[in-house]
């Protein structure tokens, strides 16, 4: 016999996300994620995609599902929003895995950060000028010399967004790949990215960073003049997401291949 799931619910500020908490909230008896004595099966997240990552990012070193709702506009890593049969859904849910990927950034007054990033990590040029980027793959230099407004690294969770929107290609989920792809580069002229082994490591050079200064950013974290990035994707560390058999992500990145 099949128990019920534990469930905590969050929802973000919008009125949208808020009245969906509100009319869930009456059906359902939802836990305090913040308690102590009792730990969820399953966190319900109420909002679009970016409230789903802050989700993921606050909530992922405590192994605990999450089962999203679209109360915003794409609602890509999320399901349709109703109120009814929210157990079963729960159950009935097919599970996606996502590995984060890791950055480490260094800054020109020697500081080091690191983030970590679901969907993507980029640099972008802080001034009028381009950046001039140098890429290393596995300690190999591959383009000595990418000047662009920017470069990412995607997962294949992330290739459908800013990765897709960049000109880079989709990944599906099980693929093992993660995409390398310039943001409007200008040399070298016929080099658009690549697709790299999901074990690559992959760093970043940021050359002249005095008079074009380039900032990193690991999904919605930012780290200003950096001199040097470097990125990797992180197994140890794996994020449970749950979609309804008929929206399940794999299945959600294939289509998006054959969109016109």
């Amino acid at each position: 016999m099949e128990t019920t799931p534990r469930i905590a619910c969050l929802a973000d500020d919008s009125p949208k996300a808020q009245a969906a908490f509100a009319e869930l909230s009456k059906r359902y008896d939802f836990l305090d994620i913040a308690g102590k004595r009792t730990k969820p099966d399953v966190i319900v997240a109420l909002g679009g995609d970016g409230f789903m990552l802050q989700v993921l990012h606050k909530y992922m070193h405590r192994g605990i599902a999450v089962y999203g709702m679209n109360c915003g506009s794409v609602g890509f890593l999320l399901n349709t929003y109703y109120a009814e049969n929210l157990h079963e859904r729960i159950t009935n849910a097919r599970r996606a895995t996502l590995h984060p990927l890791v950055m480490y950034a260094r800054t020109r007054d020697g500081k080091e950060r690191q983030e970590l990033a679901i969907n993507e990590v980029s640099l972008f040029r802080e001034s009028r000028q381009a950046a001039k980027i140098r890429i290393s793959i596995d300690h190999v230099v591959r383009v000595h010399d990418l000047t662009a407004d920017g470069i990412l690294v995607s997962t294949p969770a992330g290739s459908t967004a800013y990765n897709f929107s960049a000109g880079g290609p989709i990944i599906p989920l099980n693929g093992g790949l993660l995409s390398l792809t310039p943001i409007a580069p200008f040399r070298p002229r016929r080099w658009r990215g690549a697709l790299l082994n999901h074990q690559s490591s992959i760093t970043f050079e940021v050359l002249d960073s005095d008079k074009r200064p380039v900032s990193a950013v690991a999904d919605f974290t930012e780290v200003r003049d950096v001199v040097s990035v470097s990125i990797f994707e992180d197994r140890t560390i794996a994020l449970s997401l749950l979609f309804d058999p008929e929206h399940n992500l794999e299945e959600r990145i294939t289509t998006e291949q054959f969109s016109f």
